[in-house]
């Protein structure tokens, strides 16, 4: 999962003079537990033994440390974009408010030590599985705006890292947990809750109902066994890289195959268009029910080997509208999840950490592991082109404006090629199953009647959609 070397560059390219701000970086506890990466080829799921795995484990650790010690630093003459709402850091109030927003957002990154995935003896996604990841990051906030009353993540999230801190802070060391020199106190407990964290128990309800959706356990419905199980029909099964594309169609069948959701359902785009009969057909129910609420998944390439740099514009307005749920994007073999952006870089949470399981059959599990309280964000040139973007809509109403505002963002990519289309009418039928995928990495992308050959071996996805 190495980083595009030959745009390595872009990411420092940004104004000396812009007064920075320092107040959002990586600490060094946060570098204690770092997540696993390898390079992007497709893992084996042969058994291992004990001992591989873990000098594995550790030589990912070392390897993805580095990374953890560059800090992202924010202007504060520029406004941040994230979720459609707009935060002028230059202001205390402003600053604080996107603290909180940010680490409300669910944060689900590598797991290690979950029940044997199915078809193998696999444990952990670490090194493989960043794209699912991604995925459930997306569908996660598109569930939160249908679930969760508005408000409640926000001091939710905000008092779960708020407390993490206490932990780090209070936590025996290793080998106090190994009973050596243990000292009993009044924190012998581990865990100094605020009085605030407290009084929010009830809030946390809603959000641990949602969280516990994604546990890393079989019966979860949308867990890492439960979307393996379902990659199963596209030809992927653990262990495999799984591209964009792909993972928009394993969320869709996850949220159809969920009794949890009777009124959600997940439409993917078919060839960079969104046909609204085929929206229609899925969301309308017989009166007196209402529309049921969509999460619209459009995979898209926004360039050959490179991003095209006449589609981050578009980019930009589209992770500026509140419909939009986020991007299952990257750098080439790195997946990350973009949430928004300020000036020319985009604003994202990582999911190469790989941290233990949390067992979400337990009351109050902890949700410290769920959010993550350092923003990133990365130049936009770094982007790989191969991306979904996700959208949602409460009900009709709603979709009607969806439609409306991405119309308008997509039309400042009109007179190149646009990013994706809305369509009347409906498109052909399409299961995107093994016999479908593209098993060879050359394509062909379409500009101005000519047809060029295109590379796509270290992009993250298998094939381009056009």
């Amino acid at each position: 999962m190495n980083p595009n070397e030959a745009s390595a560059h872009c990411e420092d390219q940004s104004s000396a003079d812009d007064p920075m701000d320092e107040w959002l970086f990586l600490s060094t506890d946060s570098a204690v537990r770092p997540g696993s990466e390898v390079s992007g080829e497709n893992l084996e799921t042969e058994d291992r033994g004990p001992l591989k795995t873990r000098l594995i484990s550790v030589w990912n650790s070392v390897k993805y440390g580095w990374s953890l010690k560059h800090k992202s630093k924010f202007s504060k003459s520029s406004a941040v974009i994230m979720f459609g709402q707009t935060y002028e850091l230059r202001d205390h109030d402003e600053r604080e408010n996107f603290r909180r927003s940010f680490a409300a957002a669910l944060w689900l990154t590598y797991r290690r030590g979950f029940p044997q995935l199915a078809g193998g003896s696999l444990t952990s996604d670490s090194g493989w599985g960043c794209v699912l990841r991604t995925g459930q990051m997306l569908l996660a906030q598109g569930l939160i705006l249908h679930q969760v009353p508005p408000g409640c993540t926000r001091c939710v999230g905000y008092h779960a890292v708020k407390d993490d801190l206490d932990l780090l802070a209070i936590c025996p060391t290793a080998g106090a947990q190994r009973g050596l020199d243990a000292k009993e106190g009044p924190n012998k407990m581990g865990r100094n809750l605020s009085l605030d964290s407290l009084m929010n128990r009830s809030k946390e309800v809603p959000l641990r109902r949602v969280v516990s959706w994604f546990a890393d356990c079989p019966t979860a419905p949308f867990g890492i066994h439960k979307l393996v199980e379902l990659g199963k029909s596209s030809g992927k099964k653990a262990g495999d890289w799984y591209g964009p594309s792909i993972v928009a169609h394993i969320l869709r069948k996850a949220v159809a195959a969920s009794a949890h959701l009777p009124d959600l359902v997940v439409y993917v785009a078919q060839d960079c268009t969104v046909y609204l009969g085929d929206v229609r057909k899925l969301c309308e129910r017989a009166p007196p029910q209402s529309w049921k609420a969509v999460i619209i998944l459009v995979p898209v390439r926004l360039g050959g080997q490179d991003l095209n740099p006449s589609y981050v514009t578009c980019v930009k307005k589209l992770l500026g509208l509140q419909c939009c749920i986020g991007i299952i994007g990257g750098k080439p073999k790195h997946s990350l999840f973009f949430v928004g952006f300020q000036d020319d870089h985009v604003l994202y949470l990582d999911p190469h950490y790989c941290q233990p399981t949390v067992d979400v059959t337990r009351e109050n599990f902890p949700l410290e592991s769920f959010h993550c309280k350092y923003p990133r964000k990365m130049a936009f040139c770094r982007m790989d082109p191969s991306c979904t973007i996700g959208f949602y809509a409460k009900g009709q109403k709603d979709f009607e404006s969806l439609c409306t505002d991405v119309n308008e963002a997509l039309s400042i990519s009109a007179e190149t090629y646009p990013m994706f289309i809305f369509a009347e009418g409906n498109g052909q039928e399409e299961e995107l199953g093994g016999t479908n995928v593209v098993q060879n990495n050359i394509t062909y992308i379409q500009r101005k009647n000519e047809r060029r050959r295109v590379d796509t071996s270290n992009s993250m996805d298998e094939f381009v959609l056009l």
